[in-house]
């Protein structure tokens, strides 16, 4: 049986730039995937045209309870590096809004063919449909056992993801390895996912999309807000203000707190001004039912829940003051929505959690536990925000663990 230099398992961002840095060197490669193709995330990123990285990477928008472990993976491999390497297998970044960074060909299909063209051109021996089954090590040996037979290494790259997305073959597989082989875990819970509520009054809004501002709070206390596109759905809200909140909210539903979301339904009005722009709306003598006085300035799916939340008691235009207009401005600024769960890793983009980054050495990716066991991408107890930021951590890790092997 032969004997390689590495086997990556995991034929995802960090596993595929991980073993192409390496075969460049003349590295023996082989690239164990469990899925039928590679690069399956990938290929759904970014509706599709994968946002492949963010022009403005600082640590404050990467999360993990090792903040120097991410300051010292990420220095010196700024966005710029990433982009080096993808022109250096033919792709061509263009800037979208926000920093985000994408094929010039918007298509994620370009990325993973590429990838994987420069993989096999390089020497890499990928090979599909190859879910791991059993890893041990022997002194400098590791046996992998394998759906397509027994494989043996000099050195092991896990870069097996998280369990987000199963749909796409996301899983805990690599992480029963590495805590058999000694590693401790931070527990892993949903982010980037959608939230659900049991309050009846979401599903008869269930379509409605605005541009607003969410607060959340946990048991009471202000926690944090977001601002951006609010989606109400039949099983609670979405929206990129949403997926933004998601990872507080997933971490303290986790520790058993009550979520609410307070959100501003028109946050480029102040309260003055649109107090002001209702109370001119009012005609004395017309008698139009409130719910359709309404309509001129909210969508009427969401007209029902305003008037319960600011039990508004005016029945018709006429009957409308200053005092019930106070109400209605309060609950269009402040609707109120509880929040019982997520939709968990099926719905996440990525998770919180994984190995525990003090026991990996963040300038090589290397195992402080295990010689010659190597960590990268979303394994590690990293994750970062929406807009391109986990793509840069697994482009990042994958270059180090490449470079160091």
């Amino acid at each position: 049986m032969k004997m390689v230099d590495m086997i990556v398992v995991g034929a995802g961002a960090a596993g595929l730039i991980a073993a192409i840095t390496s075969a460049r060197a003349g590295q023996k490669i082989i690239v164990l995937e469990q899925n039928t193709k590679i690069g399956k995330k990938i290929l759904v990123s970014g509706n599709g045209k994968c946002n492949i990285d963010n022009k403005y990477i600082t640590t404050n928008r990467f999360h993990g309870q090792n903040p120097d472990f991410i300051k010292k993976v990420l220095e010196g491999y700024g966005v710029e590096i990433v982009e080096n390497f993808f022109t250096s297998i033919g792709l061509e970044l263009i800037e979208g809004k926000e920093g985000k960074m994408f094929p010039m060909s918007l298509q994620a299909s370009s990325v993973v063919e590429l990838l994987e063209y420069e993989a096999k051109r390089s020497g890499v021996e990928i090979i599909c449909d190859g879910a791991v089954t059993s890893i041990s090590k022997e002194a400098d040996t590791f046996t992998v056992e394998t759906s397509q037979g027994t494989k043996r290494c000099k050195k092991l790259l896990l870069a097996s993801g998280s369990p987000a997305a199963p749909q796409l073959g996301g899983s805990n597989s690599g992480y029963a390895f590495a805590t058999k082989m000694g590693h401790s875990l931070i527990p892993r819970h949903p982010s980037l996912v959608q939230l659900c509520s049991e309050e009846p009054w979401v599903k008869a809004c269930a379509g409605v999309k605005v541009a607003g501002v969410a607060q959340l709070y946990a048991n009471g206390e202000y926690i944090t807000e977001k601002k951006g596109d609010l989606l109400f759905t039949n099983y609670g809200i979405s929206g990129l203000a949403i997926l933004d909140l998601s990872r507080e909210v997933s971490t303290r539903l986790a520790n058993f707190d009550y979520c609410e979301l307070n959100m501003d339904l028109m946050p480029e009005l102040s309260k003055e001004k649109l107090t002001n722009l209702l109370l001119s709306r009012i005609q004395e003598e017309s008698e139009k039912p409130i719910v359709i006085w309404l309509q001129g300035v909210l969508n009427k799916k969401l007209i029902s829940i305003i008037l319960e939340q600011s039990k508004c008691k005016a029945k018709q235009e006429n009957d409308l003051n200053r005092k019930e207009i106070g109400k209605l401005v309060y609950a269009i600024k402040n609707l109120k929505l509880s929040i019982n769960d997520t939709k968990g890793f099926k719905g996440a983009e990525v998770a919180t959690g994984g190995i525990n980054t003090t026991e990996v050495n963040p300038q090589t990716m290397e195992s402080e536990r295990v010689s010659n066991l190597y960590f990268a991408g979303e394994i590690l107890d990293v994750d970062g925000d929406r807009g391109g930021f986990n793509f840069h951590f697994a482009w990042v890790s994958g270059l180090r663990a490449g470079n160091s092997l």
